[in-house]
């Protein structure tokens, strides 16, 4: 039996518990409504690295080509502090690159 008072994995666990409990993947899959593709990921992860990896773990790479200047990004932050009622449509119309 796994435990953990992490919120964020706490279905996971759960998932991973009822599974031993039943000694049924399928049911407790069926149970929880997850798949059972979905239930031996878990449990992969919890094998490899502990209870801690079934925590998210975002990979994704910052596209830097969808970044505009240092200089517009501070004009634009400026703008929307001092005028913050101002929408997005005003603002780009109002600040000038």
């Amino acid at each position: 039996m796994y435990q953990t008072n992490n919120p964020i994995i706490k279905h996971k666990v759960g998932l991973l518990n009822l599974a031993e409990e039943l000694n049924n993947v399928s049911k407790a899959c069926k149970i929880m409504g997850v798949s059972r593709d979905t239930f031996y990921r878990y449990q992969e992860l919890v094998n490899d690295g502990g209870i801690d990896a079934l925590i998210n773990q975002n990979r994704r790479v910052p596209n830097v080509k969808n970044r505009v200047d240092e200089q517009i990004e501070s004009a634009v932050v400026e703008y929307a502090i001092e005028y913050p009622a101002h929408g997005q449509h005003r603002s780009s119309n109002v600040v000038a690159y």
